[in-house]
């Protein structure tokens, strides 16, 4: 086929893809998943059509019209891939939650520990209050006095607590993954023993008729801190759970495999930790209502829910998108 009629055959094709692009360039928000089943379409048609006429006529014009035209439409398909600031945002919003909902039921048994703890807690120190100083570590049953909860919120080093907060938090998550190796003992302590502080910590306030206001406290960081904690004690639970149930592949390849994903699930948890820390450290202790520390406590769990969703829809609107590339 001649030149003149190549381009008469198919050049409507290309004129449809080139409109297609200007709309993925030009009002990027309302793409939807019909238009990129399109342009996959056109990709691999205007590509195939490259490749005739890069092999026949490769010094024509419309061999170079094509190959422009061609890597729009790639630039278009691999533009989140291409900078550094696309490949985080894919991971935060894409890659991390396909893994946490890959690795859901250990989250949810890491949740279903700390619920347990907590229960045994709360049940403990309601049949006697003398079991608070077997439950909690020593010297801390103490300082526990519900009539003082909230005082001295002015004289706390808000960047201090946060900080040692943040770091805290971190070193637990960590030691709930690397304790995985343990065959996942180490993060079913971790999540039960903190579970039973809590728990323990509720029955003191309920018993002192003062629990609206322990809430106040706990929730408005605990929303998130909590997420983050099942999410990392999830991970080591599947690394343990991996030991003992390698399944059908070698035992050590597929650890490696649950490390280097529980690995990625921890490195998604630090955001998480740095806002629970910054809000523990300026926000629980301040003098702020009670009623708007629980609104704090609503919109976190909004946020977390929201980021979820919203992450999801990116991730089928990616995969949709990766289709481009096969």
């Amino acid at each position: 086929m001649n030149v003149t009629s190549f381009w008469h055959t198919h050049k409507s094709t290309w004129a449809e893809l080139d409109r297609l692009l200007d709309r993925f360039h030009n009002r990027p928000r309302e793409i939807g998943a019909a238009d990129i089943d399109r342009l996959t379409l056109l990709y691999k048609k205007t590509s195939a059509h490259l490749a005739y006429i890069r092999t026949y006529h490769p010094h024509d014009e419309v061999t170079r019209y094509l190959n422009r035209l061609v890597a729009r439409a790639h630039n278009v398909a691999y533009k989140q891939q291409s900078t550094s600031g696309g490949q985080l945002s894919r991971f935060f919003w894409v890659h991390l939650l396909e893994l946490i909902r890959k690795r859901l039921p250990f989250i949810g048994w890491a949740a279903v520990l700390f619920l347990i703890g907590g229960v045994s807690g709360f049940a403990a120190v309601m049949a006697d209050p003398l079991n608070l100083y077997f439950v909690l570590p020593e010297g801390m049953a103490e300082q526990i006095d519900p009539g003082r909860l909230g005082q001295g919120h002015e004289s706390i080093d808000s960047p201090m607590i946060s900080t040692l907060i943040m770091i805290n938090n971190i070193k637990v998550a960590i030691l709930a993954f690397i304790s995985g190796v343990t065959l996942g003992l180490v993060p079913l302590y971790l999540l039960l023993f903190n579970g039973l502080l809590i728990g323990a910590l509720a029955a003191v306030y309920w018993q002192a008729n003062a629990s609206y206001a322990f809430w106040a406290y706990i929730l408005p960081h605990g929303v998130i801190e909590l997420t983050a904690i099942f999410i990392a004690g999830g991970a080591g639970l599947h690394m343990g759970y991996r030991l003992l149930v390698p399944g059908p592949y070698h035992r050590k390849y597929q650890f490696l495999q649950a490390a280097k994903e529980s690995a990625q699930l921890l490195l998604g948890t630090l955001p998480l930790f740095v806002v629970a820390g910054i809000i523990e450290g300026y926000i629980t202790p301040s003098a702020l209502s009670l009623e708007a520390k629980y609104a704090v406590a609503i919109l976190t769990l909004i946020a977390i829910a929201g980021w979820y969703a919203y992450g999801l829809k990116r991730q089928r609107h990616s995969a949709s998108l990766a289709l481009i590339s096969k």
